[in-house]
């Protein structure tokens, strides 16, 4: 088998090593913070210390001394910060004047002091005191004439005691309306795998890495969005295992790559090989891959091969014939024009697939950002069910999620299509009957502002309105609110884009301590594997002004609902009491929540596939049949290009560290469009020049962004990306995965022209 090695941008060198040690160094000095940051890193991801604020990738599974990477250090060195966003702060500055900077300057600002409330006829924000703060939400919230005329949006960063409250408070304040960043990112994951295994998560754990005989990622770019699990990547091509990387651009961390906590590696600047081959797909052209894959295995049963895994297959699954006759009725040139990948190649991969027995498929938003994501995963799931991929060691399905407990947070209530068992269960444990009917996602909460059917928002943590697509349209939308209440760490374009009343509540962060009058507190936060784990801040707060995300939603509610029998003030005081309702509200997961929790590692819930139990209406995992070998909505205009929104190396989500992107040769800039060599010589384009990009859509509104910079990249003809958030006004509202809402925003048709010289 040939090893197939793109070309590589930036300086060639493996990715890691000593310039993510270098990039380590000066995060901690540039945030003055290199004493108190180093020390704290110490207890990061360590027994009796904090979770990582950053992605949320497992803790390893083998005890190390150092268990973070250089996005946790760049998460934990602008939380522990000595800049200050102070009320002089906003004295000196406008809201206008703040709302021309940018992103990456609104960052650097420092950390948020004390409440904030917005002032119209100064255009400033002022001080407002917390009792304040908490009485004019509740007076708005009391004022609404529908509880549907409220959002309660929620960050992954949340932990569980405070998320499973601010479902509460919202549910009994009479609404389902929970939008949050899972609408945008891993919803595809929640909605698309109970109908095929019955569960909305993965399926492994850590200790799956060392048992594995091949490992495919698709759409995810590891050494940026989740460096931690590179580790994970290294030793399993130190036993030789294959590892099939997917996806449209050659990320330099799945080719070669030097482990900073190695110093072996670093002292003999050696890297690690780990693509044994890199796939590389067109945008969009993953569906057309996988069903490849599925055609060869099938082709292969037929002339006798083992292949499949019949025992499993007949003992566990469902749907199998109308798989194989969808999948047989698929011609070889259309799979291969569709993918963007010979069918030797796809073969290829079937044959390392095939002979491997346990298979990771691990995946990342580069699948989950489609128009037709959801089913995209089901035919994920397809794949490995054919030779039995779940139940045994080495083996499963791996939704490599963003934020560090966005899992956790729809596990404890944030959804907004409860089920009726849920809701029973709140009604015993609280005392209220809970809404029926479902709520808001992200999408539908955008709606509702612009048709003025939202009045109230609240946001705990993130930056909603630069995650959202359609830019121009969202922030209309958003200040068409009566209220915006920004629940932060740091001063972002949330809050520069508010409602006529507007504040901002400045929360203890994750590496910080949280004191109660019944004593020092810690929180739980679930990882992407599903293990439930302890966090004890161990910095002492910014100031002494900020106050926890559990008693902010406590106080809100109080406020807001003054005949409660729910006794909100009682859970400021003593994190066990929140854990004790949790655990009577989900009794199969979180039974004895506040003993298990306490043992070292914490605890695993339960993964019914683990196990070979299929918690779905027929007991079956069941294949599912997505026809034909579109991911996205064919575009007639034969000029089109597919672009897809990225991240850079220097940001995390909508939080931009830098505005370099070192692993792809960038430097200074991120009003870059990343282009095919072919593609700009048919417009005209070189490398260096500005463009303009325009949407296709079908209706009537104008997308479209200039003042780009082309950089010719590797991509394949037809495809193109940029960097998130700038990119996103190129995003409609109704394009969509359209079982979820999730915005496709890896593939957005657009068209490309050249604009003349760039402006300096």
């Amino acid at each position: 088998m040939s090893d197939r090695k793109p070309s590589q941008q930036g300086d060639g060198k493996a990715a890691g090593g000593w310039g993510a040690a270098a990039a380590t160094a000066r995060v901690l000095i540039e945030q003055s913070v290199v004493g108190k940051g180093s020390r704290a890193l110490l207890e990061m991801n360590q027994p009796g210390g904090f979770k990582c604020p950053s992605c949320a990738f497992p803790d390893s599974a083998r005890k190390k001394k150092l268990d973070f990477c250089e996005n946790g250090v760049k998460a934990l060195a602008h939380e522990a910060t000595k800049h200050r966003v102070d009320r002089d702060f906003f004295a000196r500055h406008s809201v206008a004047e703040l709302a021309g900077q940018s992103d990456y300057w609104l960052e650097m600002q420092g950390r948020l002091t004390e409440p904030m409330r917005y002032d119209a006829e100064t255009d400033h924000y002022v001080p407002v005191a917390w009792e304040d703060a908490y009485a004019l939400i509740g007076r708005h919230l009391q004022a609404l004439d529908h509880p549907d005329q409220a959002e309660f949006y929620t960050s992954g960063r949340t932990p569980n005691e405070a998320a499973f409250l601010f479902s509460i408070f919202g549910r009994e304040f009479g609404t389902n309306n929970f939008p949050d960043c899972a609408n945008m990112c891993h919803e595809p994951t929640s909605r698309g795998l109970p109908p095929s295994i019955g569960i909305g998560k993965g399926t492994v754990v850590m200790e799956d890495f060392e048992h594995t005989e091949a490992i495919f990622i698709f759409g995810q770019n590891t050494g940026t969005n989740s460096p931690r699990m590179m580790g994970n990547l290294v030793e399993a091509r130190k036993r030789g295992v294959p590892v099939v990387a997917v996806n449209p651009m050659p990320e330099r961390a799945l080719m070669r790559f030097t482990d900073p906590q190695d110093p072996r590696q670093m002292a003999t600047f050696r890297a690690t090989d780990i693509a044994s081959e890199f796939v590389h797909v067109k945008i969009g052209g993953d569906l057309a891959l996988l069903k490849g894959m599925m055609r060869a295995l099938f082709e292969a049963d037929d002339k006798g091969r083992a292949v499949l895994d019949r025992d499993f297959i007949a003992a566990h699954c469902a749907g199998f014939g109308a798989l194989r006759d969808e999948i047989m009725s698929l011609d070889w040139a259309e799979i291969a024009d569709a993918s963007g990948i010979a069918e030797d190649q796809i073969r290829r991969c079937a044959e390392i697939y095939a002979g491997s027995g346990a298979t990771m498929i691990c995946y990342g938003m580069g699948l989950t950002q489609h128009q037709n994501s959801a089913e995209l995963l089901q035919q994920v799931a397809n794949l490995l069910l054919l030779r039995g991929n779940f139940g045994k060691p080495g083996a499963g399905i791996v939704p490599i999620r963003g934020h560090s407990n966005v899992q956790g947070d729809r596990t404890v209530g944030i959804d907004e299509k409860p089920t009726d068992a849920y809701l029973d269960r709140v009604e015993q444990v609280f005392g209220f009957v809970p809404p029926r009917d479902h709520g808001h996602h992200v999408l539908d909460a955008l709606y509702a502002m612009e048709a003025g059917q939202a009045r109230v928002f609240i946001g705990m943590g993130g930056n909603f309105i630069r995650a959202v697509p359609d830019r121009d349209r969202a922030e209309a939308a958003m200040r068409r609110l009566d209220l915006t209440v920004g629940i932060a760490t740091k001063l972002n374009r949330g809050h520069l884009v508010h409602g006529r009343d507007a504040l901002i509540l400045p929360v203890i962060a994750r590496s910080e301590i949280i004191r109660t009058a019944q004593g020092v507190q810690f929180v739980t936060i679930e990882d992407a594997m599903a293990n439930v784990t302890a966090s004890h801040g161990v910095l002492e707060p910014a100031t002494g002004s900020l106050r926890s995300e559990v008693e902010i939603v406590c106080r809100m509610a109080a406020a807001a609902l003054p005949g409660s029998t729910v006794p909100w003030l009682d859970f400021i005081g003593d994190y066990d009491l929140i854990r004790d309702r949790i655990a009577a509200t989900y009794p199969d997961l979180f039974t004895d929540f506040n003993a298990k929790i306490r043992q070292e590692g914490g605890f695993h819930l339960d993964v019914p596939p683990r196990r070979r139990v299929w918690k779905t209406p027929n007991g079956k995992a069941n294949f599912l049949v997505m026809p034909g070998l579109d991911m996205d909505d064919p575009v007639d205009a034969p000029d089109m290009l597919r672009l897809a929104t990225i991240r850079s190396h220097d940001q995390f989500n909508t939080t931009i560290y830098s505005c370099n992107d070192r692993y792809r040769g960038i430097r200074g800039d991120r009003e870059v469009l990343f282009m095919n060599a072919g593609d700009m010589a048919a417009r005209g384009i070189e490398t260096g020049s500005a463009v303009e990009v325009t949407t296709i859509s079908d209706d009537t509104r104008l997308r479209r962004v200039t003042g780009l910079r082309a950089q010719e990249y590797p991509l394949p003809r037809g495809s193109a990306a940029g960097y998130f958030p700038e990119l996103n006004p190129l995003l409609p509202f109704d394009h969509h995965d359209r079982m979820t809402g999730t915005p496709a925003a890896k593939s957005i048709p657009v068209r490309v022209v050249a604009a003349g010289p760039r402006p300096a």
